[in-house]
């Protein structure tokens, strides 16, 4: 005779005894960087990136403007006279010292695990290279058009970082906590969204402040980044819905719109800044 599955029995209780249901398997708890995979991958590439520089004898405290540069920061000069737009994406994996990594990490490790449930993982990357790529396209307009003068010598400083992009994560924050499509009690969601202005803001006075003055250095705040990050970020998030709390099929087709939208907008500017006078 062949074999058959037993049938589950229903549960006899004897006279007198006490009812216990059967217990639910207990849920493993995920790993945190399973739930937020992008935010850990963007950290790791960052970091990993200090170390080669680290390892290949550049100073792990204050590397000099030359190293910085040779390990692709981003240069007015190399971008629009030496065609070296490559370095408009690595100058936001590139910092200057170990204080500027750990600054930056930390912002973006914790703006990340808020922002990627929001904006899924590949949203959060895609605002991350965008809005770093934002920054510092006007980062080089600007130092284009005022670069340092010195001793009858024209100087572009160097810039590096990924806080660029870690402002544009703030700005699309901003907007996104703004939909009422989150389930999370409105009053919490008022207070993180006040959080996240007051970061930017107090780093966009903070930044402007230090580096008024201090572009004699060579190496200094690059706010111009800042402010280019941001308000690509707020623009990139504006089309958007968030996806808690929205339909697969609708979250997919907002944020291809974003995408596409802050692209087009950065290809028209690229090719803005290639037509300037040499």
């Amino acid at each position: 005779m062949g074999s058959s599955n037993p049938v589950p029995q229903p549960e006899i209780l004897r006279p007198g005894a006490e009812y216990i249901p059967p217990q639910a398997p207990a849920r493993r708890k995920r790993p945190l960087w399973t739930v937020a995979p992008a935010t850990y991958i963007l950290v790791g590439i960052n970091c990993a990136v200090f170390l080669a520089m680290t390892l290949s004898g550049i100073s792990p405290i204050s590397p000099s403007p030359e190293k910085l540069y040779a390990w692709g920061a981003n240069h007015a000069g190399a971008v629009l006279l030496g065609g070296q737009w490559v370095r408009i994406v690595t100058a936001m994996f590139v910092h200057v010292g170990i204080l500027h990594l750990a600054t930056n990490m930390w912002c973006l490790w914790n703006l990340g695990l808020l922002a990627e449930p929001l904006m899924g993982s590949f949203g959060l990357i895609a605002v991350y290279i965008l809005t770093g790529a934002a920054g510092n396209l006007l980062s080089t307009l600007y130092n284009w058009l005022l670069p340092i003068h010195d001793s009858g010598a024209t100087i572009y400083p160097v810039g590096a970082g990924a806080s660029g992009a870690v402002f544009g994560i703030a700005g699309a924050l901003i907007v996104l906590l703004k939909s009422p499509r989150l389930p999370v009690p409105p009053l919490e969601l008022k207070r993180l969204r006040r959080s996240v202005i007051y970061f930017a803001a107090i780093n966009l006075i903070i930044g402007g402040g230090i580096s008024f003055g201090s572009r004699l250095t060579g190496i200094h705040i690059d706010n111009m980044a800042h402010i280019g990050g941001f308000t690509c970020g707020l623009l990139f998030a504006v089309p958007m819905v968030p996806r808690v709390g929205s339909a697969r099929d609708r979250f997919q087709e907002r944020l291809q719109l974003a995408v596409g939208i802050v692209v087009g907008i950065l290809v028209l500017f690229g090719f803005y800044l290639s037509k300037l006078p040499g």
